[in-house]
């Protein structure tokens, strides 16, 4: 048997239960790939977004309904050695990726800018959803997953003053017709982690060029880091820690919050307390 096929064979036996599962649960219960979509699944040359990659690909094969997938990395700039990881990583897991070229990675060297990584970010979404317009998807594919879900709201909480989370879709504000989707939603990082290790499989981490010392692994220093740890320390006296705050949002009591805000406008529970 081929190795790819080994590797997609391993999504849907051995990780049935902590990855092919709670992928069909996020695309279901959120109904984030519907039949006839276009969708753009984006692929960053992590581990996560590949998993996405090879996720899709089996619905595409045995799903009830048919879509349309394109597998595209955008090229921010990477250096010659990450240029290549990406590629042969794509050879082994038979993913048929288009890769287009962008100047993200000169144009944040060149701001005097004290967020490059919120800066890169934004770059990177308006060259993504451009792509996908000049393809024709309806959809984006990113590879977030159930940790990412969880550290958001955390940072979110303790750098943003503010409860809200990363959502499993949502529409685009500056490209009509256009959505973002997560399929990974329920998927937690140590199953693919897993995942990647079982199948002999390394992905780069970080190729930026502020930090490529650490494209093959993690500096630990940043904020989401903090809380990565934060929560395996929680885990420690809660195993069930993270999925309590992931059903904390699904969970949210109105007659027991000072405000909230909706739209932009805030509204304080003093405006209806005496009604």
């Amino acid at each position: 048997m081929e190795r790819y096929k080994e590797i997609e064979r391993s999504i849907i036996k051995k990780y049935r239960k902590d990855i092919w599962s709670n992928f069909i649960k996020a695309v279901s219960k959120y109904e984030l790939i519907k039949e006839n979509d276009n969708i753009m699944v984006c692929i960053s040359g992590g581990k996560d977004s590949f998993l996405l990659a090879k996720c899709i690909q089996e619905l595409q094969r045995h799903g009830k309904f048919k879509f349309n997938a394109h597998y595209v990395v955008m090229d921010p700039g990477y250096n010659d050695y990450n240029h290549d990881f990406i590629l042969d990583n794509a050879k082994i897991l038979n993913v048929p990726i288009e890769m287009f070229k962008s100047d993200i990675f000169d144009v944040v060297t060149k701001v005097n800018s004290k967020s490059p990584c919120y800066l890169c970010a934004r770059m990177r979404r308006g060259y993504l959803y451009s792509k996908a317009k000049e393809l024709g998807c309806n959809k984006i594919a990113l590879g977030h997953h159930f940790d990412d879900v969880i550290e958001t709201t955390l940072l979110s909480i303790f750098y943003g003053s503010e409860v809200k989370t990363m959502m499993p879709k949502l529409h685009s504000e500056n490209f009509e017709g256009l959505e973002l989707v997560r399929p990974l939603y329920f998927v937690k990082e140590d199953s693919i982690i897993s995942w990647s290790k079982s199948n002999e499989l390394t992905f780069i981490n970080c190729a930026c060029k502020f930090t490529e010392d650490c494209s093959l692994k993690d500096d630990g220093k940043s904020k989401r880091n903090e809380m990565k740890e934060l929560i395996k320390n929680l885990r420690k006296t809660n195993k069930n820690i993270d999925y309590n705050i992931f059903k904390a949002l699904d969970n949210v009591n109105l007659n027991c919050v000072l405000g909230v805000k909706e739209n932009g406008k805030y509204k304080s529970f003093l405006e209806d307390y005496d009604e």
